[in-house]
């Protein structure tokens, strides 16, 4: 595709880019951006803990791998009987896999040794029968009270063997990768927005040019006293970006600090997990925020957004002109959080967390004033729906979901959409815009 077909204000192939205030101020809810309700599935597939920022393993080129036909991936986890604000601070990474996409089991803890006193959502590469880890280290091991530093960590090592069911399993070697240089990247001490960022590292080999690329979230620096902004002190504290780093060899753990991809000053704080999926000759790069995090004199949604671009390194163009690409609805503004996009066939799919539900409040601070038992109640701390978007130049829609923790195998067919069906003449208007229904066993694939 040409950079005319992605429209007014098309992306360069070379440059910075930045998400503006007039962009962003788009924003809004629309039939092709909001995803159905979600209902509890009928049965937990993994009671024991709390499931949340949820990544799979990943060939080198981006597309999910499949180790003699299993699925794997990882998340951020906790004890199940834990209150479910408190689980950052004891954050653990676990493994699970599926031999058919739908079930899954738990390989349990991936590391006894990683570094930080705990660990925070990160990626994985499958590489020639290796596996690759990489992780944000949270806080300082060994000090006494919670800290929260932040360091972008790769570990080698990793194998899988499926001789006897699977096992995945070390030894592990763990690098510190990447610090933020202070003049691309905030340090911490620069900091004075309401949180720092230097996390959710994201491996990618770029499938034009074979050059090895580890994405990450962080914060631009921008002094005080600067003309930022028009020198508004409150707006420059929202300062978020995705970083960027290169490897000249393409070892998987040697890396190079470049220029950010993206950022959002004066706009967001936090561009959380940023990942790309090419597709067609474009890069999609795809970052999830929260209502929260954005500036003064600027409303989002806990949401997913996007951007596209011709090149790697180019000017991004927000996606449906704003970069909203999925949200949940209204009345169930937080139920689900954290989205992963990936392609499968001509579809691109986008996997999420299901997080709090039955709750319609403004604000996530809101859940504090409930009751434990409530605030447990509402926690869904698994993987959500599967959703299914229609991606086209610099528009996307959602067209359907799967069911929770659907992420399909290679080759697998899916089901046809409410809209196909309604052009073949097999389904009825009303139904056009469910996506999944509520059964007696959860929700239904469309």
């Amino acid at each position: 595709m040409t950079n005319e077909a992605l429209g007014e204000g098309r992306p360069g192939t070379k440059g910075r880019a930045g998400w503006t205030r007039e962009q962003a101020s788009r924003i809004e809810r629309t039939d092709d951006t909001v995803a159905p309700i979600v209902y509890p599935p009928a049965t937990e597939q993994i009671p024991e803990v709390h499931i949340w920022d949820t990544w799979f393993l990943r060939n080198r080129d981006g597309t999910l791998a499949t180790v003699d036909g299993y699925r794997v991936c990882f998340s951020l986890t906790a004890p199940s009987d834990l209150l479910p604000g408190k689980r950052h601070d004891v954050a653990t990474i676990r493994c699970f896999y599926s031999d058919d996409g739908r079930n899954w089991h738990n390989a349990g803890p991936v590391f006894e040794d990683a570094l930080g006193q705990r660990q925070w959502a990160g990626s994985a590469l499958y590489d020639d029968g290796s596996v690759y880890l990489f992780y944000t280290a949270a806080g300082e091991e060994g000090a006494d009270d919670l800290t929260y530093t932040q360091r972008i960590v790769g570990a080698g090592g990793g194998s899988i063997d499926t001789t006897d069911g699977f096992e995945l399993s070390g030894p592990w070697t763990h690098h510190e990768l990447l610090q933020p240089d202070g003049d691309r990247y905030e340090r911490e001490d620069q900091s004075r927005g309401m949180i720092y960022t230097f996390r959710d590292p994201w491996f990618f080999e770029d499938p034009e040019t074979g050059e090895t690329w580890l994405l990450f979230e962080a914060n631009t620096p921008v002094p005080e006293g600067s003309d930022v902004c028009d020198g508004d002190a409150a707006l420059q504290e929202f300062n978020g970006s995705v970083g960027v780093a290169r490897s000249p060899t393409g070892d998987p753990l040697e890396w190079d600090l470049e220029d950010p991809l993206l950022d959002a000053v004066g706009v967001n704080q936090e561009l959380e997990r940023p990942h790309v999926v090419y597709r067609e000759g474009l890069y999609y790069l795809f970052i999830s925020s929260h209502l929260h995090t954005f500036a003064p004199g600027v409303e989002g949604f806990d949401a997913l957004y996007g951007f596209v671009a011709t090149d790697l390194r180019g000017e991004y163009v927000p996606l449906n002109e704003s970069g909203l690409v999925a949200t949940n609805p209204e009345n169930a503004p937080f139920q689900s959080y954290s989205w992963m996009a990936f392609p499968h066939g001509d579809e691109v799919l986008v996997q999420s967390f299901f997080n709090y539900y039955d709750f319609d409040g403004d604000t996530l601070d809101e859940i504090a004033h409930l009751s434990e038992s409530e605030q447990m109640r509402r926690f869904g701390g698994s993987l959500g729906p599967t959703l299914r978007l229609d991606v086209e130049g610099s528009r996307t829609r959602i067209i359907g979901t799967l069911g929770h923790w659907h992420i399909p195998l290679d080759g697998e067919t899916l089901p046809l959409t409410d809209r196909e069906l309604i052009r073949r003449g097999k389904g009825n208007e009303t139904s056009a815009g469910s996506y999944g229904t509520r059964t007696e066993t959860g929700t239904e694939s469309k």
